[in-house]
């Protein structure tokens, strides 16, 4: 009798052993395939950001510190994962950057002045919309340059990658005008190809474009093209994107959205 109780409190314990090593496994594999679950292990957001833009992501000569609206944006969404806003590490992009960090998975997340558009939704997924904008153009104040239509044939200072080439050539077809593009990898690039003569106009949103206007230029009264902003996380990932819009949608709700763009002087 006690060697077959014996035998069977062995089988049973044995037993017990294997389900809880199946019950951690599965565990163990389900946080694999999470992609939130792998980002709280990590214990930190990487979030992709301009630094040369004014009021959206920049980088304050005097602290050194990367501020604007979008940059408080991430840091909400890594409290509303976290419970902490610094739980987050800011690397700088451009438009032509910003996709390829995603997709590598060097970057989580991407809240850098993003347009919306159909094709972009082919690769990454993007959050609710949280500003919306339109293509502007800068002049030097002194040239003769007063409509659109004048810039029949002159050079445009253009982003990388950026949506405004192919909002401006709509515009253009539409005037019955061509253009010619230079592309730059940062907006300063431009504003100096701007300032030393080699483009006549400086290209893009509204919003980045008025951070550069300075007594020497002017905006041209014509917009083009809305320009819908959303953050953008990697194809698929749900969990992160489910977050991000929880963030957008509380802080909307709660009315701290608009008091965030009236803090950069975005309304």
């Amino acid at each position: 009798m006690k060697k077959c109780s014996m035998k069977r409190i062995t089988g049973l314990a044995l037993i017990l052993a294997c389900s809880v090593a199946v019950l951690f496994a599965n565990g163990s594999k389900e946080n694999s395939d999470d992609p939130l679950a792998k980002l709280k292990a990590k214990g930190k957001l990487s979030v992709g950001c301009k630094v040369d833009v004014p009021s959206f992501g920049y980088k304050n000569i005097n602290t050194g510190e990367i501020e604007g609206f979008e940059i408080d944006l991430a840091k909400a969404v890594a409290k509303h994962i976290f419970g902490d806003e610094n739980a987050i590490e800011f690397t700088a992009v451009t438009a032509k950057t910003r996709g390829p960090l995603l997709d590598t998975g060097e970057l989580d997340l991407v809240a850098a002045t993003f347009t919306v558009t159909e094709e972009r939704k082919n690769s990454w997924d993007f959050s609710t919309i949280y500003y919306v904008d339109a293509v502007a153009i800068m002049v030097k104040k002194d040239s003769p340059f007063t409509l659109f239509k004048a810039l029949d044939g002159k050079t445009i200072g253009v982003a990388q990658s950026a949506t405004t080439k192919k909002s401006l050539d709509a515009g253009a077809k539409e005037a019955g005008i061509s253009l010619k593009y230079s592309e730059y990898a940062t907006y300063p690039e431009i504003k100096v190809a701007l300032d030393s003569g080699r483009v006549d106009a400086f290209s893009v949103d509204f919003a980045i474009l008025n951070g550069y206007l300075e007594d020497s230029c002017k905006l041209l009264d014509e917009r083009f093209a809305k320009q819908d902003y959303g953050m953008a996380v990697k194809k698929g990932n749900t969990a992160l994107l489910d977050a991000v819009n929880g963030t957008i949608d509380e802080l909307s709700k709660s009315g701290e959205l608009d008091s965030l763009l009236v803090k950069w002087g975005l309304k």
